[in-house]
């Protein structure tokens, strides 16, 4: 599990395979302490787990599912990624809890950038939009963010200074595509009320 608060970002090394993809990702900026082959980390929201360990180069292996449903099939090197650790127990939950497993990806169709913020608008697949409301909480590429409002194709972000400096997202640019995992609990509430409904009509 994890919480949307990224430890910091890491620079992607290397990328190599044909069908299962080995990702090697810098991890200077995050700490590796304790961290051993096995460990799930969070790379840019997808859970990955460790397979090589060499200082700190830390290498993934990547299946096809998870390339052609998250943003990590459109990684090539030199592309930085944002890093979490696994939660352990006595840790703090300062986001929310999160799986690691992506529902899909959104597009950025609008990008407004103020003095001291960013405002993102999301355009977001139907399938993920019905589990998406104001003042929710949203992983886009493993940052634990407040949604703002909601429209009919997507919705929109309000980014500080703090998210903006510690993560990728800030970046992001027009057309850029990101990785959303919506809270686990508004997914049970709302797929729930959708069976009763069905049941009911």
């Amino acid at each position: 599990m994890f919480t949307g608060i990224v430890a910091g970002t890491g620079r992607v090394s290397n990328i190599e395979g044909d069908d299962v993809i080995r990702i090697m990702i810098d991890f200077s900026l995050v700490s590796t302490e304790g961290l051993v082959t096995g460990a799930s980390v969070s790379v840019d929201g997808v859970c990955l787990t460790v397979v090589e360990i060499d200082n700190q180069m830390i290498s993934f292996d990547v299946i096809p599912e998870t390339l052609s449903m998250t943003t990590l099939g459109e990684k090539v090197v030199g592309n930085w990624v944002n890093l979490e650790r696994a939660l352990k127990m006595g840790d703090e939950l300062g986001g929310h809890l999160l799986s690691g497993h992506i529902m899909g990806v959104g597009e950025i169709i609008e990008r407004s950038l103020g003095d001291e913020h960013l405002d993102l608008l999301i355009d977001c697949p139907d399938n993920i939009l019905k589990f998406v409301q104001e003042k929710g909480y949203i992983a886009i590429d493993g940052i634990s963010l407040t949604i703002g409002q909601v429209d009919e194709g997507g919705f929109y972000l309000h980014l500080i200074p703090e998210t903006l400096n510690l993560t990728t997202i800030g970046g992001k640019q027009l057309g850029e595509n990101v990785n959303i995992e919506v809270d686990s609990m508004t997914q049970t509430i709302v797929s729930t009320v959708e069976r009763v409904l069905e049941e009911r009509s």
